[in-house]
């Protein structure tokens, strides 16, 4: 196997690992991998630990964006205060909103000729939701806050809430970058977030919709990262120091997700995204060992990390499908683990060829006509 230098060999293992747990976790709320072969194996607390926390996963997907997009901004502008406003729009819109446009076209169509999984329902009493509003909501940015008004109202669109915090994330970055111009008057307003985001779970740790899913509660998240890339442009986490508080954090990333988010929703996203910060900072140092790289298994995993915006967009989509041929709590116990297979391959599969065929030739096309000129390809795609 050819290795690839172009890539990074952690982030994208850490973002095949968070995707992971985000398909996991929406298979067993979909049909119970507690009540399943693997109980045969794994204690059902231990397949719960593993299964239901997968929100923990999109903890580390924020972390991960912070540090991308700030470690890039200073690769590509030199400092954060030289960041242009243009060209850094025109880079996430182009990688953003070709594919998120046809997933929710997919949702739409579906919904509209009776597909449970993705038609607008009002449950609980709370407020009916039409199709124009909801979509309105995903493609400017405030989807969570529509779920905070209108609850879980559409199964497939709902997961799209946390592009609304990503989107606001680089909505406001570049013009943080503009007005503050100093890093440490920039990185200052990070540490604010990552202050105020176990304050405000606090206020809200009875209601899952506001201490997961609003901005507040989850811009800590893309602080540590945003910090953690400022931290790995001036030092390096290196030597057996290094090495041990790495270690360290990826065993407070491990234990913090197992022990769950029910009774810690406080601390333990903050946790998460801190240790995920830690393991980010020290993404840039020596060289991945050959051997690792060549390691089929965690091959895999990075494949799923390069490709995990489609899978996060699509996955959802074949899960919803699947859910119209067997809906949710019906499957048979002997079927639960073949069918997760089955559900990861198609979505990989999904991904792979949107990713092949359209998001990737088209954002490089709309990249290159809206700046005039090709991109020379950044040693890490943010």
């Amino acid at each position: 196997m050819a290795l690839d230098d172009s890539r990074n060999f952690r982030i994208d293992l850490l973002r095949g690992i968070a995707i992971s747990l985000v398909l996991v976790l929406h298979y067993h709320l979909s049909y119970a991998l507690t009540n399943s072969p693997l109980a045969l194996l794994f204690s059902k607390e231990a397949i719960k630990a593993v299964a239901v926390n997968g929100n923990y996963g999109v903890t580390m997907f924020f972390a991960i964006s912070g540090y991308l997009i700030t470690s890039t901004a200073i690769k590509r502008y030199g400092s954060l205060g030289e960041v242009n406003l243009p060209r850094f729009y025109v880079f996430r819109l182009a990688r953003i909103m070709p594919c998120l446009l046809v997933a929710l076209a997919a949702i739409v169509i579906l919904g509209l000729h009776g597909q449970p999984a993705f038609m607008n329902s009002a449950e609980h009493g709370w407020p009916d939701v039409g199709y124009p509003l909801a979509v309105l909501s995903v493609l400017t940015f405030w989807h969570n806050v529509l779920m905070q008004h209108a609850w879980y109202f559409n199964y497939a669109m709902n997961i799209y809430w946390s592009l609304s915090v990503e989107e606001m994330f680089y909505l406001v970055f570049p013009l943080l970058c503009f007005g503050l111009k100093r890093d440490w008057a920039i990185a200052s307003v990070w540490i604010l977030a990552i202050a105020a985001g176990p304050v405000y779970r606090s206020f809200h740790a009875a209601d899952e919709i506001y201490f997961m899913y609003a901005y507040a509660a989850c811009f800590d998240a893309v602080a540590f990262g945003c910090c953690a890339a400022l931290f790995a442009a001036r030092n390096r986490l290196q030597g057996k120091a290094g090495a041990l508080i790495q270690v360290a954090a990826a065993c407070l990333v491990a234990a913090t997700y197992l022990r769950g988010i029910d009774g810690h929703e406080v601390f333990g996203f903050s946790l998460v995204a801190a240790g995920t910060a830690v393991l980010l900072a020290g993404s840039g140092g020596r060289a991945t060992p050959a051997w690792l790289q060549r390691n089929r298994l965690l091959a895999g995993v990075r494949w799923l990390g390069r490709h995990s915006y489609e899978l996060y967009l699509f996955h959802i989509i074949v899960l919803g499908l699947m859910r119209s041929f067997i809906p949710r709590g019906t499957m048979a116990y002997g079927y639960k683990l073949p069918l997760l297979v089955l559900f990861l391959a198609l979505s990989a599969i999904v991904a792979g060829l949107v990713a092949r065929f359209y998001s990737e030739p088209v954002n490089a096309r709309l990249r290159a006509a809206f700046l005039r000129a090709p991109l020379p390809s950044a040693a890490v795609r943010p």
